[in-house]
């Protein structure tokens, strides 16, 4: 054999011998990204340090936005927690559900476990799923028709057996009196942000999905004594503005945050964990302030709707982006589902869109309308009063069912809504009230009655 026919002859054998590696390599599935979504409850859009916040301190999730994506213009499907907790699980409209209110200590309504909640959803594509915190999805506790280990978790940890009421931070905790602590004087954040540690470190193998779903900042307020101490003596102190119990609370959320951050490093998965933190409405007015924005809590003004959304994935997510993307809890579940490769179940109806291609660094916006609907039978005793909202482009809508009311803002030149523009824009406000009243005849299981609009 020639010399030249020999050389060929080996690198022929090398990659006869190479290719059939390279190739399962290639056709290996890849591991889908671990999930952690954390969501505090009633949190305003400006409490974090990261949205512009001076008093409140947060270091861990300002890193967080620093290292990942922060949404500027993020809402939640409800001005209170319930029917945006349904939006999250569900990937429906709480409209659609028929849960529009949060559900109350003797409630005949529920989330049925006819639903297919993300976590179960997940599951297609081997996700361990793991609840920490809050469900308030159950309705009448005695009745457990809609206690979460109906939907298909493969841990609940922490989660109220019984109603919550004004919160209870200090164990023993009244609405879990099975939950033994496992500190002396045990504080309820700090056991929920070590449960997800543990979690974390108990499922390091497999593809998890870890919904950490604290009870906090949620009144009646108790922060932790020394914290709140600090936070007492710095400048600005208030009772509606620059709380310091809340500031305590909230910052207790953020240790955790730090925590899980630090074991995800420790354990080399933070490359393959998306972090996800936001919140179920807006801040109770009576304890903080959402300014600039309007309202809070029970209220469709941007003060009770809007949220912080982060987004953290290294290495996926262009570290310090900001995003002006339209987005709404909705999306949460067709994006998860994009990110791990798995489909709706046949037939399910998703109302969100997926933000995936926007966690990637899309540029160009994707175009949005949402809507909200809020039918009471009486005003809510924070103040919010039974109405629907429709945001399209730059222009909101609110109607108010109780007298017929509209108000009209174009949230880009005035995002703290002071300006009502319903009688010098006559034509948008008809057309985005037609839109608004035709979405609630085709998608509301429950209409509300309309009282005619006052001269």
């Amino acid at each position: 054999m020639k010399k030249s026919d020999w050389i060929l002859f080996r690198y022929s054998l090398f990659f006869c011998l190479l290719a059939p590696a390279v190739f399962s390599q290639k056709s290996k599935p890849k591991t889908p990204p671990n999930v952690i979504l954390i969501l505090a409850d009633d949190l305003g859009w400006s409490e974090l340090g990261c949205y512009g916040n001076r008093f409140n301190e947060t270091p861990h999730l300002d890193r967080l936005a620093a290292g990942g994506m922060r949404f500027t213009q993020a809402y939640a499907t409800a001005p209170v927690c319930t029917p945006t907790r349904i939006a999250l699980l569900t990937g429906q409209h709480p409209a659609r559900v028929g849960i529009t209110d949060y559900l109350d200590a003797r409630d005949e309504k529920f989330l049925s476990p006819e639903y297919v909640t993300l976590n179960e959803r997940l599951k297609q594509a081997g996700y361990h799923g793991g609840l920490i915190g809050k469900w308030h999805l159950t309705g009448d506790y005695t009745k457990k028709k809609g206690e979460p280990s109906k939907h298909g978790w493969d841990e609940v940890i922490c989660s109220e057996t019984g109603y919550i009421a004004n919160g209870d931070y200090v164990h023993p905790y009244f609405f879990m009196p099975d939950v033994p602590a496992k500190t002396e004087g045990e504080y309820l954040t700090d056991r929920l942000n070590q449960e997800a540690v543990d979690f974390i470190k108990r499922n390091q193998a497999k593809p998890f999905f870890l919904y950490l779903s604290h009870y906090a900042v949620h009144t009646k307020l108790a922060g932790k004594p020394d914290k709140v101490a600090k936070y007492q003596q710095k400048p600005g102190v208030g009772t509606r503005q620059n709380n310091p119990e809340l500031a305590a609370m909230l910052e207790s959320i953020d240790d955790g945050v730090g925590q899980i951050v630090a074991t995800l490093k420790e354990l080399g998965l933070s490359g393959n964990t998306l972090i996800l933190f936001t919140s179920d409405n807006g801040g109770e007015r009576n304890v903080t302030s959402n300014a600039p924005l309007r309202g809070g809590k029970s209220e469709l003004y941007e003060g009770g709707i809007r949220e912080p959304l982060i987004a953290c994935w290294p290495g996926r997510i262009k570290p310090g982006a900001v995003s002006d993307q339209v987005v709404n809890t909705l999306d949460l579940y067709p994006t998860l589902l994009e990110l791990a490769s798995v489909k709706p179940a046949a037939g399910q109806v998703l109302d969100g869109i997926s933000l995936a291609s926007v966690l990637k660094g899309s540029a160009k916006p994707l175009p949005r309308t949402l809507y909200w609907h809020y039918p009471l039978p009486k005003p809510h005793f924070l103040g919010g009063r039974s109405a629907g909202a429709i945001r399209s482009g730059d222009f909101k809508l609110i109607e108010y069912f109780d007298t017929g009311q509209v108000e009209l803002f174009n949230l880009a030149t005035d995002p703290g809504e002071q300006t009502d523009l319903s009688a010098t824009q006559p034509d948008q406000r008809n057309q985005l009230r037609t839109q608004l009243q035709e979405w609630r005849r085709t998608t509301a299981r429950v209409q509300p009655t309309i009282n005619p609009a006052k001269p």
